[in-house]
């Protein structure tokens, strides 16, 4: 769980503002209600209405000079002229609640944020810098470059995402993966800021920018997330303007005709300031974002990541998932299981490991990541490899010692490998391992097998998914066909598309979506970020998920916990639930409230309380979403 960390209410603003309002209102009221001298009451009111009212005044006539109309400048207009006709009382009640509603869409802001800066918490400000000659130095964390050498002493947490030199030891990761136990670390694994050490010192070198480790990329990808609008409320926001401009000719209205019909100036007045207050569209406005903002904090604080208030309502209409197999129903830490040398090659099961690891050692795929452990857990010296490529779905090709060695896919490679290995390949393949061949001068070499471990909520997960979208999610994996439905036999997936190029992953989703189906991938490598790109919505795993498929995904799964999946597709549906109910509650109340004013006498009080006691409900509504219980009670996947 991430360090809670909460916002002082006071520290807002629009709180500040909305107190002082209140304040004042309070204690000008009853001395206005005993009939005091208007000269103890009125400063006091007209200090109310300066302290709730000046802010959405001015920012309403920067709006106008921008020739836009604001409905925040309306109900000020509306409050100075309840008034201009003597109902002092009520429009500074008016001013109080506006200010109130205002300071709750400040207040759901204030905790999407908090949950961003907890996270900030994690990194230590300072870290210890070893120079050249072994010296230390203290040093601002954010400060650090590439290829700086720090020390983390046991007990502190690391300063920046590196790679170990020397030391070993064991790491709480938990706040950045969510592995409940620490985890071993020695010379070639990664660490990552944040982070705490244990009992060990850990010589790091610093692999990537301060402002661009796992930490920065969370909190630059929420805080861009609390910065957009779903679609729901740009076209509220769309019709807005077009609707105030409306309400302020039908106020016209309200007052010309029955004064040109012979009513009196102030009861015509009267009517048309109550009809424009309770006709403003403020609780239609404040229906959407509320309840958005509380669910990208809420999800935020349990590891998934939403990069955007588009991305949290479009995960509620979802209706098919598909998964990829590698990092995703996997741990992502597949090891290598079987090292069978070609006979005939020259090679041996160290040498042959030893060729592959130096060929994969640039990679970045889960799989390639496995080979170079293995290599470096038997102590295998790695040849330096010049010309690495990589081809997505295929394999690498590197040269060593002047020969070209190729590993990767046997179903790609196969055709230059000839049909030597098709005996051991197939073999592995029925074991439900995965065969990486290995060429050398385009003659197969050797095959490795390698297992990975099935994540432990993966099938609750798979089940969990079938409730909610009434269907089986879909395997889409380039492993081999035979380990592939191994593995989704294991979890109750029964459509498996294996074999798949990207490009075939994402040809599989045009065409779901091309049946109307809103599609959901959930992946974690290179060869996943086409389609993640194409599918309705997008969710990398962070944990082993490369840089592309993390910028790719429209959110990140940071602690990979495959379980919060449902659960945050489960509280974007809450939320779509609770924008409809906000905007029912906000329709019924100006419906009411406009034809009791046109066909009735409506008291301004009521409508003032209405109109602004709709608009505090609606936003209260939508912050229930920041409650640990409305993660809690959604439905997720037991491990």
């Amino acid at each position: 769980m991430l360090p809670k960390r909460r916002t002082q209410l006071l520290t807002l603003p629009e709180a500040r503002w909305a107190l002082a309002s209140l304040v004042l209102f309070l204690l000008a009221l009853p001395v206005y209600l005993l009939d005091a001298p208007a000269w103890v009451w009125g400063p006091l009111f007209a200090a109310s209405y300066v302290t709730g009212g000046w802010e959405p005044g001015w920012e309403g006539l920067k709006a106008l000079k921008g020739k836009t109309l604001d409905v925040d400048l309306l109900m000020v207009v509306a409050a100075l002229g309840a008034a201009a006709i003597g109902q002092v009382l009520d429009g500074a009640l008016l001013i109080v609640i506006f200010a109130t509603s205002g300071a709750l869409e400040a207040v759901a802001t204030a905790r999407t944020a908090d949950s961003v800066r907890g996270l900030l918490d994690l990194a230590p400000s300072t870290a210890t810098r070893l120079r050249a000659d072994g010296s230390e130095e203290t040093v601002d964390a954010e400060r650090m470059v590439i290829g700086d050498v720090v020390l983390v002493r046991p007990g502190e947490r690391v300063g920046a995402d590196g790679l170990v030199l020397d030391g070993a030891s064991d790491v709480d990761q938990a706040t950045i993966t969510g592995e409940s136990l620490p985890v071993a670390k020695q010379a070639g694994d990664e660490v990552f800021a944040g982070t705490v050490n244990g009992t060990g010192a850990l010589r790091v070198r610093v692999e990537r920018d301060p402002a661009d480790s796992v930490i920065a990329r969370i909190v630059k990808m929420v805080e861009e997330a609390s910065e957009t609008k779903a679609p729901t409320q740009l076209f509220i926001e769309k019709i807005e303007e077009r609707y105030s401009i409306g309400m302020v000719i039908a106020t016209l209205a309200v007052f010309g005709i029955p004064f040109a019909f012979g009513d009196e100036l102030p009861s015509a007045l009267l009517r048309a300031m109550t009809f424009m207050i309770v006709a403003s569209p403020c609780a239609v406005v404040l229906s959407t974002m509320p309840p958005l903002l509380s669910a990208i904090a809420n999800a935020g604080r349990h590891g998934v990541l939403a990069k955007s208030a588009v991305v949290m309502e479009r995960l509620g209409q979802v209706d098919m998932v598909a998964l990829d197999k590698t990092g995703t129903l996997t741990e992502g830490t597949p090891r290598v299981t079987d090292i069978r040398p070609v006979p005939g090659s020259g090679l041996d099961e160290s040498t042959l490991l030893a060729l592959a690891a130096a060929a994969e050692h640039s990679s970045e795929h889960p799989l390639a990541r496995s080979v170079v452990r293995a290599a470096r857990e038997r102590g295998l010296a790695l040849a330096e490899a010049t010309g690495f490529t990589s081809t997505p779905g295929a394999g690498v090709s590197a040269t060593i010692a002047g020969r070209t060695v190729q590993v990767g896919s046997p179903g790609r490679l196969a055709p230059a490998g000839g049909l030597s290995t098709a005996h051991e390949v197939r073999a592995l393949e029925d074991e439900g391992r995965t065969a990486v061949l290995v060429l050398r001068d385009d003659e197969p070499v050797g095959v490795l097998g390698i297992s990975d471990q099935l994540r432990p909520d993966a099938k609750a997960t798979v089940v969990t998914l079938t409730e909610l979208t009434g269907r089986t999610p879909v395997l889409l994996t380039g492993d081999n066909e035979r380990a592939a439905r191994h593995l989704a036999a294991e979890v109750g997936i029964t459509d498996v598309r294996a074999g798949l190029l990207p490009q075939d992953k994402v040809a599989a989703v045009r065409a779901w979506e091309a049946e109307g189906r809103r599609v959901l991938v959930v992946g974690d490598g290179v060869n996943d970020a086409p389609a993640l790109a194409a599918a309705h919505t997008g969710i990398a795993m962070g944990k082993a998920g490369s840089d592309l498929a993390l910028e790719t995904a429209d959110a990140v799964v940071v602690r990979d916990e495959l379980a919060t999946i449902p659960a945050v597709m489960a509280l974007s549906r809450t939320a779509r639930r609770l924008v409809i109910q906000n905007l029912a509650i906000a329709g019924t109340f100006i419906a009411g409230l406009v034809t009791w004013g046109l066909i009735g006498t409506l008291p301004l009080p009521l409508g003032v309380a209405g109109h602004e006691g709709s608009t505090v409900i609606v936003g209260l509504n939508g912050l229930r979403l920041l409650r640990e219980t409305a993660w809690s009670h959604l439905p997720k996947a037991a491990a």
